[in-house]
């Protein structure tokens, strides 16, 4: 099974190499094989890459924002009609099953481009008037050469989503996938290329840490937004913000999920398991803490493992499989640990917990999803980011005590409320503190609403309106139509 691109890196509209890079084996995370080679960005990769973008941006910014975005709306056609073999590509990239990317990756990158290349016509400033003649106004400008920095768990939706705000706004972008799945970037930039974008406004180029490093620090780099762990926020925001760089920063979670008694049994469940066991619990978002109200607590258990006990785990290629693997080895061993240390602090494994053994599988990196009940607090399963298929369920009494213990984390990226009482359900959301909030759902993230973090889940907001402000900078305008009166 091979999914070797044509080079490593797009720079310029085209496809590059340096065979000095270091190399980047991609692994298809079902059965462990290597299934492409890639070199990572050299210097000279880098520095092509930020100088095709800055040649290419200025042309760019001047043309009518509506010209734009009719680039970004073809490219989101091509995405469209291409989605099966991109949703492919996408399953050997991060053996997420099929039946997944086939509606969730590919997709969403494309709503990004046809929600951004359709709003940015009517994104502007604001006219003032002082009175007597007097106005002012504001502007909306690019910011240059920006440096999006993409996740494993959804790379070619991350790539969509930090590009198509940027290059409806004017700016040019260098795109560095995770050295995990590096492939579906470059997909993405030839379809670019296809649907009329000038050579050098989307650039791709490969690499691990000491590249993302590299691009955040350029001199000529205006902004840079990250989606990643805190530790790896915390240092590329500390790089960018030494140099009064823009950052955005989609960071991580431990985030809530709050079950009253009169919630509706099923919706609950099905929203717990959307939290947890979706993309193998690789989502930055889950809500892994599952706070289930006492009276409503057996019935929720009871169905909450009968359905997870009908997952299929399996080929991700097969359309039939709901679960496939986690996306590597260092991975597996992180979240396999992370059950060790739940058993270890006596916490109960309710269900799962192992890993199973497939027949043509046996070096790919499944888990069981698992569910743990008798969590605290203060355990380290309850307050640490695990990133895999890791559910802690806990008990409540009433809303002030599981609002207090909600809250009682770092994170703050996401929180969801199940509960018929919609006066109750935003109350609560109102007092948790976190950026992006369901009530009577989970995981959706459409392209119409901000979403990102507070606390040390991050700064700034993908999607929306409010991406296309990170992606600008503003600019004031006073015009006096009168004499100027000067005491001099």
């Amino acid at each position: 099974m091979k999914a070797q691109p044509k080079a490593s890196h797009y720079i310029n509209g085209r496809f590059v190499d340096d065979e000095q890079g270091a190399p980047v084996e991609v692994i298809y995370p079902a059965t462990g094989e290597v299934i492409a080679r890639l070199h990572a960005a050299t210097p000279n990769i880098v520095e092509l890459a930020v100088e095709a973008a800055r040649a290419a941006q200025d042309g760019w910014a001047r043309l009518r924002p509506a010209e734009r975005g009719r680039i970004l709306r073809r490219a989101a056609d091509i995405l469209h009609a291409r989605n099966e073999e991109l949703a492919r590509l996408e399953t050997l990239d991060t053996g997420k099953p099929l039946q997944e990317t086939t509606v969730a990756d590919p997709a969403s990158a494309a709503e990004a481009l046809e929600f951004f290349g359709g709003v940015v016509a009517g994104f502007h400033g604001d006219y003032v008037d002082f009175g007597g003649g007097p106005f002012g106004y504001t502007r909306r400008e690019p910011l240059g050469v920006c440096v999006g920095i993409g996740a494993w768990n959804y790379p070619i939706q991350g790539a969509g989503w930090k590009s198509a705000p940027a290059l409806a706004m004017g700016n040019a972008m260098v795109f560095k996938p995770s050295e995990n799945t590096p492939l579906s970037a470059l997909a993405l930039a030839e379809i670019y290329t296809e649907a009329g974008l000038p050579d050098g406004l989307f650039n791709v180029v490969q690499g691990f840490g000491d590249v993302g490093a590299a691009l955040a620090s350029h001199p000529e780099v205006a902004k840079v937004s990250l989606t990643g762990s805190v530790p790896t926020g915390r240092k590329v925001l500390a790089l960018a913000g030494s140099q009064m760089k823009h950052a955005t920063m989609e960071l991580g979670g431990k985030s809530p999920l709050i079950v009253f008694d009169d919630a509706d049994v099923e919706n609950a469940v099905g929203g717990a398991m959307l939290a947890n066991f979706y993309s193998t619990g690789q989502v930055c978002s889950n809500g892994t803490r599952v706070f289930v109200q006492r009276g409503i607590y057996e019935r929720f258990m009871d169905r909450l493992t009968q359905r997870t006990a009908k997952i299929r785990i399996g080929d991700p290629l097969d359309p039939a499989t709901q679960m496939g693997p986690l996306v590597s080895k260092a991975q597996h061993e992180k979240v396999t640990g992370y059950i060790g240390i739940g058993r270890d602090e006596g916490a109960t494994v309710h269900y799962g917990g192992g890993v199973p053994q497939l027949q043509g599988f046996e070096g790919g990196f499944f888990v069981e999803p698992t569910i743990f009940t008798d969590v605290r607090d203060d355990m380290r399963i309850a307050r640490e980011e695990i990133f895999g298929p890791v559910m802690s369920v806990l008990s409540f009494t009433g809303e002030d005590e599981v609002v207090e213990r909600a809250n009682d984390t770092e994170f703050g990226l996401s929180a969801g409320v199940f509960s018929r009482d919609l006066s109750r359900a935003h109350r609560v959301v109102a007092e948790l503190k976190a950026g992006s909030c369901w009530i009577n759902h989970y995981n959706l993230a459409p392209l119409e609403l901000p979403f990102g973090g507070y606390k040390q889940s991050g700064i700034g907001r993908e999607n929306s309106l409010a991406a296309l402000a990170h992606y600008s900078q503003l600019k004031s305008v006073y015009v006096e139509t009168g004499n100027v009166i000067s005491p001099y």
